[in-house]
This record gives structure tokens, C-alpha cells and sequence, in this order.
């Protein structure tokens, strides 16, 4: 019973700030392929959930690639590399970011709480029908070596991050499960109370509908769904998971003019009903992120992927090593 691998990717560049380690540098990318064509068969998403749905998976380790929610580098870092090295990818696409002049929502807060060295004594946040209220001390000064530190205490998985860092991932807490609305509402009283401005980084945008057809130009690219807002979908009344992933499609089809069939949970949050809601769409696939290999039992609502992150190409050939070697 062969077994393959799911690997998830969300973006490939040099960051200053990368909290919660989504990027991975074009160097290590670069050697992160010619690994896995060393050492794998690179094979697309929907080849691989035919296998599985009819004949099995090949003989040999298949991988396939994946990127969770559709930044603008995945077109101009990550695809020429994958052309280079005939990799196959699939990327998922939050709609409501396409073309637009906003972060994703945790890249927002990130700016507003981990750029400025210096932020108010007191946040008082009214969200999720509560006020919220932090007193900073220490926290409310961040110089550049705290921020260098808390970054290599991140990669290393190691170490007390600072009392800044910590600030930042409670009001991550906080905003997290809210509504799209209610969201965008307490990121701009945040702005306001921080004095950042919300206009979005070159660094940090999201692709173009021009950007979005591009990539769906290259042959070894397939792109799929992973709503409009990247809500966590299990917070959502079923009707509103059912909008969300229902307008993703329709608003990606309508753009690219084919199918799209395969989806990705955001967050990888999911119950058995909003896997059925998928189901019930019209996709013939989705992924979660808990760790796991596919094979010919795994169900396809459910699909386990491996998280990447920025290592080194000796580093993933080892993780891969032990991988397959428990997956054997």
C-alpha cells in the first residue's frame, strides 16, 4: 500500500518580521526542490486524489506541494522556482484578498503590534461581545535586537519569547474566531491606537486578478479554494461556512473560467459537517494541516499535510527521510 506526502507551503521570501514562520527564503526554497526531485516523485494534487479514488497511489514516494492563501510571491518567488525544477503545486486562494489593498488580517496585527518600538501604556479592545484590556509594562518597548531575537527564537523553536511577542499572540487570540466585520473593525481601532497605518506592504500583498491568471497560465500549477475571509469556518453558523466556501468557487471559476475542485480548510479548522459542506459543493477534495501521509484509505475531505518551514535543502532531506521512513 504506497503512501505519499502533502506538503504545505505559504510563502517564499526574506522577512523581517514572521511570527508565525510562514515564509521560507527563496535560497532554501530552491534547495527544498532539487531535494524533492532527488528524493520523491513531485506529482500534481488532482492526479493525486484520482489515484486515490481509483487505481492507488504509484509505487515510488509521491509528494505534492500545496500554499495556503494566496500571496502575491507565490507568482513571483515561489513558480519560477518550480519551473525550474518541474515541480507541480497547487495554491489556494482567499478570494475577498484578491486585488485588494489589505493584508491578510494576522499580517495587519503584526504590523500594528510587532513594527512600532514604542506603543501606549493601556489597550482597551471591545471584541467578541467583551472588552479585552492589556496593560503592557516592558511589553511597550520593542527595540530591533528584541525583534532580530524573538524572529531566531521562532526558527529555533526555542527559548521565552519577549513580553511584546506574547502581547501580540493574545490579541491574536482574540481576533482570531471573529466575524470578517467585526475583524476589520477592531484592526482599525488597533491602528488607531498604535499609530500604523494600514495600507499594505509591497512585502506583504496578496496577488492581483492579474497575478491570479498568470499562475493559472503555468502548466505546473493548479489553484483551488480556501474561502473568501479565511474565517475559522467552524466558528460560522453552517450557513455562512456554506457561503464562504460556496462563493469561493464560484468567484474563482468565474475568474479563471474552469473548474476548481480541490479546497483547503483555513487554519485546517474543520468538523465533519463542514467537510460534508465541501463535499456538497462540488469539490472533489480538501486539506487539512494535521500531519499524516496520504494512502488509499485516507479520505479526501480530510487530506493531512506537513507543515515546511524555512530549513535548510540538508534539513528537509532528513525530514523527509524520517517521514517515509514511519510511513513505510
Amino acid at each position: 500500500n504506497a503512501a505519499g506526502l502533502i506538503l504545505m507551503y505559504h510563502r517564499i521570501g526574506e522577512l523581517q518580521s514572521d511570527p508565525w514562520g510562514l515564509a521560507v527564503s527563496p535560497r532554501h526554497f530552491a534547495e527544498h526542490l532539487e531535494v524533492l526531485r532527488k528524493h520523491a516523485q513531485p506529482r500534481p494534487l488532482a492526479q493525486t486524489v484520482n489515484a486515490i479514488q481509483h487505481q492507488g497511489l504509484p509505487g515510488g514516494r509521491t509528494l505534492v506541494v500545496t500554499f495556503d492563501d494566496g500571496y502575491a510571491d507565490n507568482l513571483y518567488n515561489a513558480a519560477p522556482l518550480l519551473d525550474r525544477y518541474d515541480v507541480p503545486a497547487t495554491v489556494f486562494l482567499t478570494t475577498g484578498y484578491i486585488g485588494g489593498a489589505r493584508e491578510f488580517w494576522w499580517d495587519a496585527l503584526e504590523r500594528i503590534l510587532l513594527g512600532p518600538e514604542v506603543l501606549p501604556a493601556e489597550l482597551r479592545l471591545a471584541a467578541a461581545g467583551r472588552i479585552s484590556e492589556w496593560s503592557l509594562g516592558e511589553a511597550r518597548y520593542y527595540a530591533q535586537d528584541t525583534l532580530r531575537s524573538d524572529r531566531k527564537r521562532f526558527a529555533a523553536r526555542h527559548g521565552t519569547p519577549s513580553g511584546r511577542y506574547e502581547f501580540y499572540r493574545e490579541v491574536h487570540r482574540v481576533l482570531q474566531p471573529l466575524g470578517e466585520e467585526e475583524r476589520r473593525s477592531a484592526l482599525n481601532d488597533l491602528s488607531d491606537w498604535g499609530g500604523v497605518t494600514m495600507s499594505a506592504r509591497e512585502s506583504h500583498r496578496c496577488l492581483s486578478p492579474d497575478d491570479v491568471m498568470a499562475l493559472a497560465r503555468l502548466e505546473l500549477i493548479e489553484l483551488g479554494a480556501h474561502t473568501v475571509t479565511h474565517p475559522a469556518l467552524p466558528a460560522l453558523p453552517e450557513a455562512s461556512q456554506r457561503e464562504e466556501i460556496r462563493q469561493c468557487k464560484l468567484e474563482l471559476e468565474q475568474l479563471l473560467g474552469r473548474p476548481v475542485t480541490s479546497f483547503a480548510y483555513p487554519y485546517g479548522q474543520y468538523t465533519a459537517e463542514t467537510a460534508a459542506l465541501v463535499r456538497e459543493e462540488g469539490f472533489s477534495s480538501a486539506c487539512s494541516t494535521q500531519a499524516g501521509f496520504v494512502n488509499q484509505q485516507t479520505d479526501l475531505f480530510c487530506l493531512p499535510r506537513m507543515r515546511v518551514e524555512d530549513w535548510d535543502g540538508e534539513r528537509l532531506a532528513r525530514m523527509l527521510s524520517d517521514w517515509f521512513g514511519v510511513g513505510a
